[in-house]
């Protein structure tokens, strides 16, 4: 009961590299037993500074029942100019609480976590929305870790394209993102300066930038039929949101945060625009066709990295590779001696 661990990074990493349509699997389940309320995932808290008004700090609570039954809380910062510095925009902390007692009983580091949460779901999206693991063309709209976190559990699922394009207003990002994709996953990789060519030539989009608003505002910027994986929720503008099918991950959730389909329910004054989410999709109850584009835009629930973080702490632990710290809890009993007798 009183077991505590730490699963380091490059801990993390390894687990998941070897282990993605693992994870997958458990981001699908996951979605399914948030549908049918087995989970409590409350708002998200952001935390934000004066002086830095693109910085962040977001503490996601939740609780996941059925199988895991697993609380807990990510601590997740993300700041933008780390990237000028060469540095990785996010960090993150995930603590796991037992839900019997409360206790927590493991400390992650999670920003792999964070981020290999993220790319199943996209992947597991990209394939219910499209209905298959192969395309004519994937283009990729950012060069950064979760871009290649996704490309990766892509390759991780035997995705097969016919080419994958890389856009990213720095060029050396695109660059380095496309010879990651060709060397070591084997897909054939281009990289282009142009937005419009990247979004033209693609069957399926990924958004996974560090966008704070829309810059894609052109009516005619995505085809009929095109999956567009809206990761990092806020590229797209408001009429194009309103003028395709859109599946989310919860309805309430994402519209909130001037996330893209936040801001087609403020221009619009309602959420007709919403086709429903991903675990609905995938029981059937609802459905997308090829006549609009198709968008899928998760705000990233706080149930997936419970679910994620579980198994990253279950392998690392069976693998001997998560740390034991002895003695964190200072005391264990209610009195260190029996309890005073009164009368």
């Amino acid at each position: 009961m009183f077991e505590f661990s730490v699963v380091g990074g490059t801990t993390a990493r390894e687990v998941i590299a070897r282990s993605r349509p693992e994870i997958v699997r458990e981001v699908r389940s996951t979605y399914l037993a948030h549908d049918d309320g087995d989970s409590v995932n409350p708002d998200s808290y952001f935390l934000r500074f004066p002086d830095k008004p693109d910085a962040r700090i977001i503490a996601l609570p939740a609780y996941l029942g059925g199988e895991h039954d697993v609380a807990g809380i990510k601590w997740i910062g993300s700041f933008p100019q780390n990237i000028a510095d060469g540095i990785p925009r996010a960090s993150a902390a995930l603590l796991l609480n037992d839900y019997a007692t409360g206790y927590p009983f493991a400390l992650l580091e999670a920003s792999q976590i964070s981020a290999a949460r993220t790319a199943a779901s996209a992947v597991l999206a990209a394939e219910q929305l499209s209905g298959s693991r192969t395309a004519g063309h994937l283009s990729v709209i950012g060069g950064g870790i979760i871009a290649r976190n996704i490309l990766e559990f892509f390759a991780a699922q035997g995705w097969e394209f016919g080419g994958v394009t890389v856009h990213d207003k720095v060029p050396e990002y695109a660059e380095a993102l496309a010879a990651h994709s060709q060397d070591h996953l084997g897909y054939r990789t281009s990289t282009t300066a142009s937005l419009e060519v990247a979004l033209l030539q693609a069957d399926i989009v990924v958004f996974a930038t560090t966008a704070s608003e829309p810059y894609v505002l052109d009516a005619g910027a995505f085809a009929s039929g095109q999956v567009v994986l809206n990761i990092s929720l806020r590229d797209i503008g408001p009429e194009l949101i309103n003028d395709a099918y859109n599946v989310v991950d919860d309805i309430d959730h994402c519209l909130k945060a001037n996330t893209s389909p936040h801001l087609a329910e403020q221009k619009y004054g309602h959420r007709d625009f919403i086709t429903g989410t991903l675990a609905q999709h995938i029981r059937g109850q609802v459905s997308t066709g090829t006549d609009k584009p198709v968008i899928f835009s998760p705000f990233g629930l706080g149930v997936l990295d419970l679910a994620v973080g579980l198994h990253v702490y279950r392998e690392a632990r069976a693998a001997g590779e998560a740390v034991a710290i002895d003695g964190f809890f200072g005391e264990t009993t209610r009195w260190p001696t029996r309890p005073p007798q009164h009368g």
